[in-house]
């Protein structure tokens, strides 16, 4: 098993770059500037997503548990944000790639998504590298890197980095283009896998704390954190809503691939999980799943992230904080979002009871 050392500095270590929607990669200096005046020492991250949040935290020397109510999801906080001293070695990485005459390898994603995301001699490149991974490591924070990295080559080689459409016809389509995805598209999964594994590798190191990576339901996470961070799937002004599940249907489908044919909902023209109805997904549902987490969580520093043009508002997302809250502040970040054609700001809300 390979280990890396106790690292000197956290400044010495980047979080992995990511195409994952809805990342606060680019916001984490401004996240930090506006929280580093509080005092905290340990931190729930209840809709962990990228895990950017949290790594934050970790470098800063929080104590932290990431939450994510997706499998995979806790997969990328079980990689780095729990994992502190666990890698993969060059050799074990080779191993991943390779065709072994022994293995009888499945074949679950070549018969089902034929000719919807990636193509045949991709599809059976998943179906041997997800089989190697839960034959050949029997580590779980090495099982979790090799997924993570899985998920972020899966990403890069989508169209949209998204899974809501059976589009695999735009990659192969013979048309001149006047952007460069179709080079990322058509280089091999094997590039993207290591080159991922290659960033993970570096980003692992102890920042002393016993950290944790759950995957439970919001009203499930367990209390008593100083600090509870909040950045829920986004609903938009028209009601329509993030839905991460369905937007990575397969990678969920990856962490349950032994019974995916359970799950899968085969009426779907891309193959999707069956729907799970969410209160994260309705307009009116949502500011009460927003008052029962934060009353789940009363006690603590609460910080919400959301966007200014969202369903709640932020007028309601204040009176809800100032129920349970002595002060709340607001800061906005003014950002153009990349599916969004107005202008819209980044909302930091923080209640906290000091005087």
């Amino acid at each position: 098993m390979s280990q890396l050392p106790l690292f000197p500095s956290q400044s010495t270590v980047e979080f992995p770059s990511t195409r994952y929607q809805g990342s606060k990669r680019k916001l984490l200096k401004w996240i930090w500037e506006n929280l580093q005046t509080h005092s905290f020492q340990t931190v729930l991250d209840v809709f962990g997503g990228t895990g950017s949040v949290s790594y934050l935290f970790k470098q800063r020397g929080k104590q932290v548990i990431y939450n994510d109510h997706l499998r995979f999801n806790q997969q990328i906080g079980k990689a780095l944000i729990e994992n502190s001293r666990i890698r993969l070695s060059p050799q074990q990485i080779d191993q991943l790639m390779l065709f072994h005459p022994h293995f009888r390898y499945p074949d679950y994603i070549q018969q089902t998504f034929q000719g919807i995301y990636f193509t045949d001699e991709e599809n059976r490149w998943l179906d041997r590298v997800i089989y190697n991974i839960t034959q050949l490591l029997s580590d779980p924070y090495q099982q979790a890197l090799a997924y993570f990295a899985l998920f972020q080559a899966c990403i890069i080689k989508r169209p949209y980095n998204l899974f809501h459409r059976a589009n695999l016809y735009m990659r192969e389509a013979q048309v001149e283009r006047s952007f460069g995805n179709k080079t990322t598209w058509d280089t091999p999964f094997e590039h993207h896998f290591r080159a991922m594994l290659a960033e993970a590798n570096q980003a692992i190191f102890d920042n002393g704390q016993n950290n944790q990576a759950l995957c439970l339901d919001a009203l499930l996470t367990p209390t008593g954190s100083d600090l509870v961070y909040l950045d829920p799937p986004y609903l938009n002004q028209k009601g329509v809503g993030v839905n991460y599940r369905d937007f990575y249907h397969f990678l969920e489908g990856i962490m349950n691939y032994d019974y995916w044919s359970d799950l899968i909902d085969l009426r779907s023209k891309h193959r999707r999980l069956r729907p799970i109805s969410s209160p994260w997904q309705h307009p009116d549902q949502i500011l009460s799943a927003f008052e029962q987490v934060i009353a789940h969580h009363q006690h603590s520093l609460m910080v919400i992230s959301y966007r200014n043009d969202g369903i709640p508002t932020q007028a309601q997302l204040i009176d809800l904080l100032s129920a349970y809250k002595r002060e709340v502040k607001v800061i906005a970040f003014a950002q153009q979002y990349a599916l969004s054609k107005q202008p819209s700001s980044e909302l930091l809300l923080i209640g906290h009871d000091q005087a």
